[in-house]
């Protein structure tokens, strides 16, 4: 049985406030008995105010792996497992990208690779979806527009991931904003895609989000754990917290795959056109 978690929580440009604010939540995780814990997109830094006209004066700090606040965390971390978001620096280019750490280092990593509206005025795109082995089993991450998309978690769990972490800053509707964050059109989508996602591959999906306002975008929380049926095992509101299930995962997902293998009984033949890009 592995204690899986999915941090609902608010991360802006101080990455002093942040480290604390890291610091608090994996003391709570560790006190819950937590082994897996998924922070938001943008953890260390923030993410971006305005999805369509990005201001250039006023990006996230861009980190490396080698910076000490990666390694604070990595020293944090301990034997828990942590996957957290940041802006990557990557020579001259920047990278909207997320990283799995132990007390042990880096055990995986990600860069975004699908891009909504302006993000790509500041961010290089990523070009694969690689799991990697960590101590709670085969994992794979995603970062929050990823999701959007099944062929990026199909290609995941066809690798052998069983555990795919998402992590998302994803605001409430930039054009048709709700009154109530519950009713909003981008809500319903975010739970839509995290349970599909779960259902359609039979992996265990972790979920985490911002909360909060960074300049013209409202965060909408809802950080949860989902079985491989697809079902909702943990959530959060929209408001902070942490979402805690336990899950034997190996267990689960063969549970799951036991009569309908939805990875085994893919037809990839009539799916292929040469005629397409």
């Amino acid at each position: 049985m592995t204690r899986l978690g999915a941090v609902a929580a608010h991360f802006g440009r101080d990455l002093g406030r942040a480290l604390a604010k890291v610091e608090g939540i994996l003391g709570d995780a560790r006190d819950a008995g937590v082994e897996f814990l998924a922070l938001p997109d943008a953890t260390l830094g923030g993410y971006l105010s305005d999805l369509r006209h990005p201001d250039p004066g006023t990006l996230p700090p861009a980190l490396t792996e080698d910076s000490w606040e990666v390694r604070r965390v990595i020293a944090l971390a301990g034997p828990m497992v942590v996957c957290l978001g940041y802006t990557e620096a990557s020579g001259d280019r920047l990278h909207n990208a997320a990283l799995c750490v132990s007390g042990d280092g880096v055990l995986g990593r990600h860069r975004k690779v699908h891009q909504p509206a302006g993000e790509a005025l500041v961010y290089a795109a990523g070009s694969s979806f690689d799991p990697f082995d960590t101590p709670v089993g085969r994992v794979g991450l995603l970062i929050d527009y990823d999701k959007t998309f099944p062929e990026a978690a199909r290609t995941l769990a066809l690798d052998g991931a069983t555990v795919l972490a998402c992590l998302s800053a994803w605001p409430a509707s930039v054009t048709d904003r709700a009154s109530r964050l519950p009713q909003d059109r981008q809500s319903r989508l975010f739970d839509l895609y995290d349970c599909a996602r779960a259902a359609e591959n039979q992996v265990v999906w972790v979920s985490a989000n911002q909360t909060g306002v960074m300049g013209g975008l409202r965060f909408l929380g809802q950080a949860k754990v989902v079985g491989p049926g697809g079902d909702v095992l943990a959530r959060t509101s929209s408001k902070g917290g942490l979402a805690v299930a336990d899950v034997d995962v190996a267990a689960e997902v063969a549970r799951s795959r036991r009569v309908l293998h939805h990875l085994a009984e893919l037809s990839p033949g009539a799916y292929a056109r040469e005629d397409r890009p």
